[in-house]
């Protein structure tokens, strides 16, 4: 007897631009059921139809355009407004673009919210299985869930740079020790 495998219902937002697409188009299995929303803010309107039982989230920003991560409280309040209670990651792409704008010392917003952050790069596979993963032990209440074999992922169009990578994720180590800002603003 097989146990069908559960599954859930995980809205995707963002500027348009941050990667979103990208990012679901590396699961080369297509195991997504996928329900598309324009992340312009000209579709506005569209989005509460598109979080409506979403068990989960990920909030993308482009880690090359400060605008992106500056309209991130704005994507977590319509998604929580909607989605009260979800396990919410935040995720700031592009990593793999040495143009970094978006420091790690500036990224508070997921400290403030108790929000779960991760830097990935959609293009290079860097940090992909991440999100998914800590949503996934969230989900099932399962802290040691683990993924048995390697995400099925399209083979990257570009490489990391370790040492970068490296860099950053101590810098974002040494943010995470910094005390939170005293003032009232979501940023």
């Amino acid at each position: 007897m097989t146990t069908e495998a559960p599954t859930f219902k995980l809205v995707l937002v963002g500027d348009g631009g941050t990667g979103k697409t990208t990012f679901v188009k590396r699961h080369l299995t297509g195991e997504f059921e996928k329900k598309y929303i324009a992340g312009q803010e000209k579709f506005g309107g569209l989005r509460d139809g598109y979080y409506i039982n979403g068990q989960c989230g990920i909030i993308m920003f482009d880690l090359t355009s400060r605008i992106t991560y500056k309209n991130v409280p704005n994507w977590h309040r319509d998604l929580t407004r909607v989605c009260e209670n979800i396990p919410i990651v935040l995720c700031g792409n592009k990593v793999d673009i040495k143009e970094r704008k978006v420091k790690p010392k500036a990224i508070d917003f997921h400290r403030k919210k108790s929000l779960q952050y991760y830097d990935i790069s959609a293009k290079s596979n860097y940090n992909f299985e991440k999100p998914f993963l800590w949503l996934a032990r969230k989900l099932v209440g399962q802290t040691s869930l683990e993924f048995v074999a390697a995400p099925a992922l399209a083979p990257a169009e570009f490489t990391v740079d370790p040492e970068l990578m490296t860099q950053y994720d101590n810098e974002l180590k040494e943010a995470a020790q910094m005390p939170l800002p005293e003032e009232d603003d979501d940023l």
